[in-house]
């Protein structure tokens, strides 16, 4: 699979993963046309094994490599890694607060409006929320490829796969916990996969702009993959780790999602990286 894979150029290579996390996004928010309602302890292990997921990518597959770049380039060799991340974090807070979105309710609730008031549809702002939080997966994706065609060694077609392998992996349980609280909420079915999938769609024009850009401005990769880590942590950590944490009596099955999470992240980053 790798050989057939290596054929392409990377920005169709980059694309061609991020329309893999982006499907099984949509299959997971396929769940919809099966189930009202998720199983409280399922739906907590699920969220956890995203941030878990999530987490493992950030460090195997991108905070690592920018790290072992940066020996590459002038100046010290944390500084690439420690700027990117936390730029990455700063862009994710920076439009938190001012794009209006709503953030999906998981569990009960109506969701939280964040950002800008505005008297935009409730629908439009979930899809905002979904979108804004996809945009660094399928960016951390598409730099993988990137680093491949800038000829690292420390950068792989096997790494680059494991990762969206990975990303994928967690998209699954990802749809299924948007879609279905949204019809458990009273909306269609249709509509709450629509909603659900939504949450993947920008993934692959992410990737496709963060393949090319490292292509194009080599220098900037180990700060582009540290930028795609923060970003991804700036999630786990305002989004996931909390509506996992939600219901206090079920938290335990969310820590044990997230260490499984964090293995199977890892587990695909070493094996086929």
């Amino acid at each position: 699979m790798i050989e057939w894979f290596s054929q392409f150029h990377p920005i169709t290579q980059a694309l061609f993963g991020t329309l893999f996390t982006w499907g099984v996004t949509a299959l997971g928010a396929a769940m919809v046309f099966f189930f009202k309602t998720i199983n409280e302890k399922i739906l907590n292990g699920m969220l956890g094994f995203a941030s878990g997921v999530m987490i493992a990518a950030s460090y195997w597959s991108l905070l690592a490599p920018a790290i072992e770049m940066s020996a590459d380039f002038p100046g010290p060799v944390w500084a690439p890694a420690v700027i990117g991340f936390l730029m990455g974090g700063g862009f994710l807070w920076i439009v938190d607060k001012t794009l209006p979105h709503m953030h999906p309710s998981f569990h009960d609730g109506e969701g939280e409006k964040e950002g800008i008031s505005t008297s935009w549809q409730r629908s439009v702002l979930l899809v905002l929320a979904i979108t804004l939080h996809n945009i660094p997966e399928g960016l951390a994706v598409g730099v993988a490829f990137g680093a491949v065609a800038a000829g690292l060694p420390s950068a792989s077609i096997a790494g680059a796969l494991a990762l969206a392998i990975g990303i994928g992996i967690q998209n699954f349980p990802e749809g299924a916990a948007v879609s279905v609280p949204l019809r458990r909420e009273g909306m269609g079915r249709w509509k709450s996969f629509v909603y659900g999938q939504a949450s993947g769609i920008v993934e692959p024009i992410a990737g496709v702009l963060g393949a090319a850009a490292v292509i194009i401005f080599r220098p900037i990769l180990p700060y582009a993959l540290a930028f795609a880590a923060g970003a991804m942590i700036y999630v786990v950590v305002e989004e996931l780790v909390p509506s996992a944490q939600e219901n206090e009596d079920h938290n335990d099955y969310a820590t044990v999602g997230a260490m499984l999470g964090f293995a199977v992240m890892m587990l695909l980053d070493v094996a086929l990286g």
